[in-house]
């Protein structure tokens, strides 16, 4: 997969200029395109990003009127595409609007309507939603009051940056300390985006559902099971995964919602049949389920591998398994395969590990094994 940093390129700063240079009398095209250039492959993503602005800014007029007229004009103008396509002669779009999002940003901080007038044109283009978050940390209610009512915006870019931008921890993006604190101020909004017709505007209703999770479990919760009630397969859908990390904590209260109750049943492993795992190849394992209750059970089955940390510690991580109904007695046998090979999340160490079960939040068993590395 091509680094992020790529799209940023020499050729996005040459076609910068070009569209500069149609709107500002006296552009240095030259000395804008070398400013830029001399440092550009050295830096990383946001260094780059920082960099376009630093030097557009500089370029622009000094009025905000102007400013904003001239970074308008370079818009493509196509609207809602993907953020992958590319800017060309026509316009800016896709990654183009990083480094002009921030420029809005940089000087638009005291003009709350025209900012969110030129930011909600940008996003249609790629999207907006790391520049509207130093607005809302500056005046929340302000911010929140212009971004409502597009809620019902005809592009789904703009709806979908009603959810994103407000996000109390955008991966990437500054963390807006009022909603980690209090998410009560957006959960209208998501009321309203809940179902709507794009799933890339559910999608991020559910990761939002999700931020306030880390910090208000009970909340998300309480949401969970008034949104199931009557809910059509895209609702629940969206419910299921804003709920995926509290499902894996096991939080009582979400279960509950989703009509998951402490299981009942007898359980025998994880039963291993790689005792040894070699780096590179895959723990297996299987356990057998008897169900001790007088009524079908609904079950959702995580397991847990606990991996060896540098300080010899087993720290665990939950992976998805699967779900099933157990009827009253019936015993069930299922078998699971964990590749252990390299990601860039995680550094193995070689000694015992173990894995485990959770079964609707409910901890089973314990077994170990050993990996070893090359």
């Amino acid at each position: 997969m091509e680094p992020f940093k790529n799209h940023l390129s020499p050729d996005l700063v040459r076609c910068l200029a070009g569209h500069l240079d149609r709107h500002l009398k006296s552009f240095d095209r030259k000395s804008y395109e070398a400013e830029i250039l001399e440092d550009l492959g050295t830096l990383e993503l946001k260094e780059r990003a920082r960099l376009i602005a630093d030097v557009t800014g500089k370029v622009l007029p000094v009025g905000l009127d102007d400013r904003f007229g001239v970074l308008e004009a370079m818009l493509h103008p196509v609207a809602d595409t993907d953020v992958d396509r590319k800017s060309d002669d026509q316009g800016i779009r896709g990654w183009g609007m990083m480094p002009l999002g921030m420029v809005v940003t940089d000087c638009g901080l005291d003009d709350f309507e025209k900012s969110f007038t030129l930011l909600k044109e940008m996003t249609k283009r790629a999207t907006a939603e790391f520049e509207v978050r130093p607005f809302l940390d500056k005046d929340q209610d302000r911010a929140l009051a212009i971004m409502s009512p597009w809620v019902s915006d005809p592009s789904v870019h703009v709806r979908r940056l009603v959810s994103e931008g407000t996000r109390p921890r955008l991966p990437w993006g500054m963390r807006l300390k009022k909603l980690v604190a209090d998410p009560t101020p957006t959960l209208p909004l998501l009321e309203a985006l809940k179902d709507d017709p794009e799933e890339y505007v559910r999608r991020s209703v559910a990761n939002h559902l999700n931020d306030i999770a880390k910090d208000h479990p009970d909340l998300v919760a309480e949401t969970a099971a008034r949104w199931l009630k009557g809910a059509d397969k895209d609702r629940e859908k969206l419910v299921r995964h804003a709920c995926r990390s509290l499902i894996k904590q096991g939080h009582a209260a979400t279960l509950k919602a989703f009509g998951l109750n402490p299981p009942e049943l007898e359980l025998t492993g994880p039963m291993i049949s790689t005792k040894v795992v070699p780096y590179g190849d895959a723990l297996g394992f299987g356990i057998e389920l008897t169900s001790t209750s007088a009524r079908p059970q609904s079950l959702v089955l995580d397991y847990l591998v606990h991996f060896k940390k540098a300080n010899g510690t087993l720290s665990p991580k939950v992976f998805k398994w699967t779900k099933l109904q157990l009827e009253p007695g019936q015993v069930v046998k299922l078998e699971r395969e964990h590749a252990i090979r390299p990601i860039t999340t995680r550094v193995y160490y070689g000694g015992t590990q173990a894995v485990s079960l959770r079964i609707n939040g409910k901890d089973f068993g314990f077994a170990e094994f050993e990996l070893t590395m090359p």
